[in-house]
């Protein structure tokens, strides 16, 4: 290894609060746009709905996607840490852009439009951007990859749970 590539592999893990910063910022934007179109039609619409059997008590929703989108602002700064110009760093910087646009997305089409099947449509697309970031965050960082599976999960079951409102709802 030469000593060039030891020197920038150490400044690229160095902590970098300004990073980090900017990458919970950038989540929490997006998150609480989303939540003032939520938040509002959980009392009135979604209260309304037939939903299936395993559907959680409404106030789980705001602790745990709390803690996601924590993990994700995570992720991406671990991820942003050891950024580079590859095709493939680039590639992965626009899945991300893209699927935090996705999550932003489902909430104004779900609880803005009450369009269940086109939020069922987005969730399965943000579903599988997910699963292609946890596998291209790997490249950069385990860690961030790790971070990325309680999201996708997550996601997996609010997917499902989409699904069997809009079958429950038609």
């Amino acid at each position: 290894m030469s000593a060039e590539y030891a020197v920038e592999t150490n400044q690229a893990r160095r902590f970098n609060p300004g990073a980090l910063i900017v990458s919970l910022l950038t989540v929490a934007a997006i998150a609480a746009t989303a939540s003032a179109c939520t938040i509002s039609q959980i009392p009135v619409w979604y209260r309304t709905l037939q939903k299936p059997s395993f559907s959680p008590p409404n106030w789980l929703f705001g602790p745990v996607w709390t803690c996601l989108y924590v993990m994700i602002a995570v992720a991406a700064y671990l991820v942003w840490q050891r950024h580079d110009d590859s095709s493939l760093y680039k590639s992965t910087r626009t899945i991300y852009f893209v699927q935090l646009f996705l999550n932003f997305l489902w909430s104004i089409v779900f609880f803005g439009m009450h369009q269940v099947l086109g939020a069922l449509i987005i969730i399965i697309l943000l579903m599988v951007s997910i699963g292609v970031l946890i596998y291209r965050f790997n490249h950069f960082s385990k860690a961030a990859s790790f971070l990325m599976v309680p999201y996708f999960l997550w996601v997996s079951f609010a997917s499902a749970l989409n699904f069997y409102i809009y079958l429950l709802n038609r």
